[in-house]
């Protein structure tokens, strides 16, 4: 089991994102403050758990979390600020939207910016680490996966239900063939119109 707390008196939330890496489609995050009996047996990083999974710890987590909030940042958004700005707005909206403040963060990977005056320390791989920090990432990514599949009835040739807006290789293929959609993120190289074949994306800000 992960371990349950960085701050043993505090009241503690952990906060993680799902969606940095995606072409299209916003970027979601999650705060989530966890009792100190919570059953936290097979909860883990939302990138090593089943579709299935993810989703009975997400009907677990919102039922005996002390505090949870989820919280979006559009393409839009993305495009304007860069996706490393917009994975701590996003984060940063989800701990202002609880309806417990915190005494202290967790917050997953190496970069943030404080919220509300409140104490935080980044986690590299922290969604692997700390429990709270697996809850905000099963969250976030169980959320933002249902608004990708409800997008996708908008725009059902990108495969959205399925690659939920990542760069798989049916996506580039669309984009090159079809153009960008309103919710493709237009800061990222989505395609190159001088080849034939896509080639991987560059995420902005993180060069």
């Amino acid at each position: 089991m992960l371990t349950r707390r960085y701050d043993p008196v505090r009241i503690e939330a952990g906060c993680d994102e799902a969606g940095r890496g995606a072409l299209a489609g916003p970027l979601f995050a999650a705060a989530v403050i966890l009792p100190g009996d919570f059953p936290g047996e097979g909860v883990n990083d939302s990138k090593q758990l089943s579709a299935k999974k993810r989703a009975g710890l997400r009907l677990l987590i919102e039922r005996e979390a002390i505090a949870w909030a989820v919280a979006r940042v559009d393409s839009g958004e993305i495009d304007r600020i860069n996706v490393l700005n917009a994975s701590i707005l996003a984060m940063q909206r989800a701990v202002s939207m609880l309806p417990v403040r915190p005494g202290h963060l967790l917050v997953d990977g190496n970069r943030f910016s404080p919220v509300d005056g409140i104490d935080h320390h980044c986690i590299i791989k922290g969604d692997g680490i700390f429990l709270s920090i697996a809850a905000a990432s099963i969250l976030a990514k169980t959320h933002r996966d249902d608004y990708m599949s409800a997008l996708h009835e908008e725009f059902p040739l990108y495969d959205w239900a399925r690659n939920k807006g990542y760069p798989t290789r049916f996506h580039r293929e669309q984009l090159r063939l079809h153009g960008p959609s309103p919710y493709h993120r237009k800061s990222f190289f989505l395609f190159d119109p001088r080849l034939e074949i896509p080639f991987p994306a560059r995420v902005p800000g993180e060069e």
